[in-house]
């Protein structure tokens, strides 16, 4: 790599630039030295780009009264939405480092979150986002929650995510930037990573290839069946909704499906792309409904696996969140919940795939203990068979659990 000699006052104005655009909040001066310019000279090399030092942020918030469930604990959909905000906010910052157009990250995929205890009114979330790889166009950034009693100053993790990201410029959404490379600990942390990587990429393809129709329920149906649980909410995507672009930025089956409806209100920034954690959000909800109508109980969110965004939600959008049962074991269900989004104004009407996900619920009896739940009646073909790929992905994780746990042994 040839190596070039600038001028100090070259270097200098070439320096300002680069902490402008590094830290945009600070004023940032270099002065000459007494010695003659031309006596000082700045080796650079050209065409470079080093490694970055792996970004992090950590977000702070009481959790207030209208941060509850209707049992009085913090709402699930609350802390998705915390866990997203923090995820896009170093994932943006990280990918505006370099000297490029500037960029949005949008979340593609939530891989896994995990939510190990209850987080109660009055109590401290500090959500912890890391950038842990990088790929040319995408990031995985890990959050962990953690709940302060600032009464007694205990602390707990209470949730931990990972979620992959994607640079959108502001300029034209659809262009996808490159990421600056992160700085690995060791060629082992890089392998790790990229074998991640690649495995939520084949799977995200997988999701893509199995979309399906969302069949209503019947008029009566039986209780405990896939169709007597199954919810819906129906919202109109606003400008609060809103981030950048006018798009919303992407955060029980049987006898449980739900319908809500609702007008979908986030928080608005600068264009117009609704936030995928007011969409996590709805989506926690609905599959809550489907949980509660097939139990009748109390219930709290449990894990939220593989959340896929297919497609971009614009404002004036109708979309449409349905929940339905796919599995249920002793002591757990399996809600899939699919995001559909068409048009309002659009002659053609024509709806589309927007989100997927699974999420697991427990039910708790008066005690706040997981107790067993009704079991699922499924009838027909279809709903065997997602019967039964959730009964796999149910063992796949219980057996993922106890190698984890016999592993810190």
């Amino acid at each position: 790599m040839k190596a070039k000699w600038l001028s100090l006052p070259l270097f200098i104005k070439h320096a300002n630039r680069i902490f402008s655009t590094v830290l945009p909040t600070y004023r940032v001066s270099l002065h000459l030295s007494p010695l003659r310019k031309e006596d000082i000279f700045i080796n650079m090399t050209s065409e470079m780009k080093a490694p970055y030092i792996a970004s992090s942020l950590q977000l702070c918030r009481i959790m207030r009264p209208d941060d509850a469930n209707i049992a009085g604990n913090v709402h699930g959909g609350n802390i998705l939405k915390m866990i997203e905000e923090a995820g896009c906010i170093v994932s943006t910052r990280h990918c505006n480092t370099q000297n490029e157009d500037r960029c949005m990250a949008a979340l593609v995929r939530v891989e896994k979150t995990e939510f190990l205890y209850p987080l109660f009114i009055g109590e401290v979330a500090h959500a912890t986002a890391e950038i842990t790889f990088t790929s040319q166009h995408s990031l995985e950034v890990q959050v962990k929650v953690m709940a302060e009693n600032i009464l007694t100053g205990a602390k707990k993790l209470v949730n931990r995510a990972v979620l992959w990201y994607v640079p959108c410029s502001l300029q034209n959404v659809d262009k996808v930037m490159e990421v600056p490379p992160i700085k690995y600990d060791s060629g082992e942390q890089e392998e790790e990573g990229r074998k991640r990587y690649e495995a939520q990429k084949t799977e995200r393809l997988k999701t893509k290839e199995r979309i399906e129709e969302v069949v209503p329920p019947p008029s009566k149906p039986e209780k405990h069946t896939v169709g007597f649980s199954q919810s819906s909410l129906i919202h109109l995507v606003g400008p609060s909704d809103c981030t950048l672009h006018d798009y919303v930025h992407g955060g029980h089956l049987g006898n449980t499906k739900s319908t809500v409806m609702g007008l979908v209100h986030s928080t608005f920034s600068s264009g117009g792309r609704h936030t995928t954690g007011v969409t996590m959000k709805l989506m926690d909800e609905v599959a809550g409904i489907v949980a509660a109508r097939h139990c009748n109980t109390n219930i709290v969110t449990a894990s939220v696996d593989a959340i896929n965004f297919h497609r971009k939600i614009q404002k004036g959008c109708i979309v449409t969140v349905t929940g339905r049962l796919t599995f249920v074991s002793n002591k757990s269900m399996e809600i899939e919940v699919l995001v559909d989004a068409c048009s309002l104004v659009d002659a053609e009407k024509v709806s589309y795939r927007a989100v997927s996900a699974f999420f697991t619920f427990i039910s708790l009896d008066r005690f706040g203990k997981a107790q067993p739940v009704p079991p699922l009646k499924v009838s027909g073909e279809e709903e065997q068979r997602r019967y039964d790929e959730g009964q796999t992905r149910y063992l796949h994780n219980k057996a993922k659990r106890l190698a984890e746990k016999e592993g810190k042994q």
